[in-house]
């Protein structure tokens, strides 16, 4: 029997996540809060006490996902969002030479999709995208049953693409109702579940402009599926009508026919995901 274990690290906006992961299983989960006023080896030894533990024998690999571009090949995190100190962290280097095992490093977004792939909605799915909005609007990109993150890792920045006076993820993204009508998300959240006529008049907007995005992502990837993850999914409901009214007007009627949008269900994604870098790497 292969034991062999990956070790997943989720590195959040407020908590780092780290657990064991086999081909279906997930074991000792722990976590933390981030001290995101450290320097960069406090940071970096707040990960290191999350690990420690969990290395052994049966240890093969640590995936790690981060909240900033990657040089991949490197494993050079750079710019973390709301970590401030870290700007240029050699994370690949610094882990391996610690632990004397194989560390792939990689962005938030591309693990949220290789941990659809592998454990969630997208199992033998070999084309997909894996769409992540909340704070902001994220993807990971799967051709032919492998992540595809760009030289640079900036494939999938489909929220950066110029949209309307600014660009899709203003728009598409939790922050549209702050950004837009200077109103508190969750509070629109909670108005549309209690049938406030405003707040779901404010959803089916957004919905409108969502629906736009993933018509850009139609004539770009051509993917058949679209696994929907981050905050904002929790109110597919109030949103999906009018995107896909949007999507509907795709000029070509067949791909959207054949399209299928899920919505993510699986715990521990960004764990998940991590570990599969590994998998991904084969």
């Amino acid at each position: 029997m292969n034991n062999k274990i990956v070790i997943g690290v989720d590195l959040g906006a407020t908590n780092i996540r780290c657990a064991s992961v086999g081909s279906d299983t997930i074991s000792n989960i722990t976590s933390k809060r981030v001290n995101n006023t450290g320097t960069v080896q406090e940071v970096l030894q707040e990960i290191f006490d999350l690990i420690d533990p969990l290395i052994d024998n049966n240890a093969e690999a640590i995936g790690m996902g981060v909240p900033s571009v990657v040089d991949i090949e490197k494993g050079i995190v750079y710019d973390v969002q709301y970590i401030p100190s870290w700007k240029e962290v050699p994370l690949k280097k610094w882990m391996e030479d610690r632990y004397g095992i194989p560390v792939l490093v990689n962005n938030d977004a591309n693990c949220f999709a290789l941990g659809e792939l592998y454990f969630g909605k997208g199992k033998g799915i070999s084309s997909m995208i894996g769409l992540t909005i909340g704070t902001g609007l994220g993807a990971g990109i799967i051709i032919n049953g492998k992540l595809y993150a760009g030289p640079n890792c900036g494939a999938g920045e489909f929220g950066m693409v110029d949209y309307l006076d600014q660009v899709f993820e203003y728009y598409c993204s939790g922050q549209f109702f702050q950004n837009v009508y200077q109103l508190d998300g969750e509070q629109v959240f909670q108005g549309a579940k209690k049938g406030d006529q405003q707040a779901l008049g404010l959803y089916e907007l957004m919905g409108t402009h969502l629906g736009n995005a993933i018509k850009m992502i139609m004539y770009t990837y051509d993917p058949g599926l679209i696994v929907l993850g981050g905050s904002v999914r929790f109110a597919y409901d109030f949103f999906q009508k009018a995107m896909w009214e949007r999507i509907r007007t795709l000029a070509y009627s067949k791909s959207v026919e054949k399209l299928r949008i899920k919505i993510s269900d699986l715990e521990n994604s960004g764990i998940l995901g991590a570990a599969a870098l590994y998998y991904d790497s084969k």
